[in-house]
């Protein structure tokens, strides 16, 4: 067994800079505007590779409520919860 290498002072090659324990963000709906007055936009994402963007007060809202849709029908987000 040798030494472990270095990658940068005081940082060993082996540690990883996003561990797999712990919470993660699976799934996200974002939804701003750029100030008064301006029109909303709506970003829909989730880890199984759904990724949505919206524009406008109706299809940010239209995206709003699919998004709400998604979680309840995504593999990935309902497999703990059949098991609970």
């Amino acid at each position: 067994m040798g030494a472990r290498k270095v990658v940068a002072e005081g940082v060993p090659s082996g540690s990883d800079p996003h561990p797999t324990n712990g919470p993660r963000i699976l799934a996200m709906l974002h939804i701003g505007t750029a100030g008064r007055n301006a029109l909303p936009t709506a970003h829909s994402w989730c880890s199984c590779g759904r990724d949505l963007k919206a524009y406008g007060h109706k299809q940010a809202a239209r995206l709003a409520t699919d998004h709400a849709g998604h979680r309840a029908e995504c593999p990935l987000l309902t497999r703990g919860k059949e098991a609970a």
